[in-house]
């Protein structure tokens, strides 16, 4: 029963910290902040680049040193505390982004530490993963925590969209004024959802720190900050001995650069090329979640099964899929067939390609994080973790650049999208070169 205790509350990190994701980046701050915040969706969705870029970039350079010094003196909380403060702090201070706001620099400085705060802390995190099961149980572990995490989301957007976010008519999904005697003009219903992510945050994230211990020290450990990043170099350097963590710490380094940037300009591009507003972008979020949710659930067996591998191969090549679908797609045509604007056809091919995207990205995660267990060294976990983030960066400061730079130099919001494409195939393509067999 303790283990079991343990197992829930590590679960509910990614419940805590997922609103982050569906709310803030894809479906309701994102889009409002092209929409309302700034001139024009092309000018937003390249601010918002800007912004992804910085945090990738920070992130990239301090993960891995923070894992080495975390598997030093085998302490993850005090990391993951001290990031939770950030989090907390940063996600509330985005209530102050106001409809038509001249400076946007606090708004858009607010955003990348909540995302740099989240990633730090998920190094922590899923370094802590394999203390709670036997190996065999981890693929299904992982996928748990995932579906939690996107069960929290939609939860979450449930909320938003019933009691706070208003449409047009000043009212919410239900019909009702936002609660709280928010003001609609002033777009409160909507700049809430910070305040909100850092309560639901804060909430939720005590079970963690109350029943998730931290490994027990036989021999007290003192901090060697140069032994830390020598034991960091030598350990980038022994990747050659170790050539499928390698392969795919490379692979995953292109394809979750790809899932990245769908994620964070997801809910943009649909505000700026379908038109959709908050609302409809929330519908579309509450059914990414659900299939997200099954997905993660389903792909943990999967993941179990048949491995973590396969697993994150047959998703890739479904969000390979997907993504070309909502490529094609604009307000007017469909990859050359002309669409009615004034249908739901291209909505509905929309929320399709978005229930699908939802499905696959839960186990392509899920599967990605066990599949790091098994094929790092175990005594190094949280650097790898730390890697793990560090190649997961690496490129994160070049798609949303090449974002911001296409979106800027064609003025197109599609073909500010292509650099997605072409680092999904990449990083598919590159998987192929793993042998989980040669690491057992």
């Amino acid at each position: 029963m303790k283990n079991k205790i343990k197992v829930y509350s590590w679960m509910l990190f990614d419940w805590a910290c997922q609103p982050i994701h569906t709310l803030i980046a894809t479906f309701i701050f994102g889009p409002y902040f092209v929409q309302a915040v700034v001139d024009n969706p092309v000018e937003g969705q390249a601010l918002i680049g800007m912004a992804v870029t910085v945090s990738g970039v920070v992130v990239a350079i301090f993960s891995p040193i923070l894992g080495a010094v975390a598997d030093q003196t085998q302490k993850r909380k005090p990391w993951i505390l001290m990031f939770s403060v950030f989090f907390v702090i940063s996600t509330f201070c985005l209530w102050y982004a106001e409809p038509n706001q001249e400076n946007t620099f606090w708004v858009l400085f607010a955003y990348t530490v909540a995302f740099i705060a989240a990633d730090f802390s998920t190094v922590f995190t899923n370094a802590m993963m394999p203390s709670l099961e036997k190996p065999e149980k981890l693929g299904k572990l992982s996928g748990a925590g995932w579906g939690l995490g996107y069960l929290g989301g939609l939860i979450s957007l449930i909320i938003m969209l019933g009691l706070f976010v208003e449409q047009e008519s000043g009212l919410t999904l239900l019909g009702s004024n936002p609660a709280l005697g928010l003001d609609p003009i002033e777009r409160e219903g909507t700049r809430i959802v910070g305040p909100l992510t850092a309560l639901w945050y804060a909430i939720f994230i005590i079970p963690f720190f109350a029943f998730v211990p931290d490994i027990k020290m036989t021999t007290p450990s003192q901090l060697n900050v140069t032994k830390a990043l020598k034991d960091l170099f030598l350990n980038i350097v022994n990747l050659r001995n170790q050539p499928s963590l390698g392969w795919f710490l490379v692979a995953s380094m292109f394809y979750r650069d790809a899932m990245n940037g769908i994620f964070f300009f997801g809910g943009i591009y649909a505000a700026g090329v379908l038109e959709m507003n908050t609302v409809q972008l929330g519908i579309f979020g509450i059914l990414a979640a659900t299939t997200g949710t099954i997905g993660a659930y389903w792909g943990g067996a999967l993941d179990s099964k048949y491995g973590s591998k396969f697993c994150i191969s047959i998703m890739l090549g479904g969000l390979v899929i997907v993504t070309l679908v909502i490529f094609g797609l604009s307000r007017t045509e469909f990859y050359g067939f002309p669409l009615d604007p004034k249908s739901n056809t291209p909505d509905i091919i929309f929320y399709i390609a978005g229930g699908l995207l939802g499905f696959v990205s839960g186990p392509i995660q899920s599967a990605s994080r066990t599949l790091l267990v098994f094929l790092a060294n175990k005594k190094q976990i949280t650097e790898s973790f730390g890697l793990y983030a560090l190649v997961g960066r690496a490129t994160a400061f070049l798609a949303p650049a090449l974002i911001s730079w296409f979106t800027f130099a064609s003025g197109s919001q599609q073909i500010g999208l292509v650099p997605i494409i072409i680092l999904l195939f990449i990083g598919w393509y590159l998987l192929r070169f793993v042998n989980v067999k040669s690491t057992e």
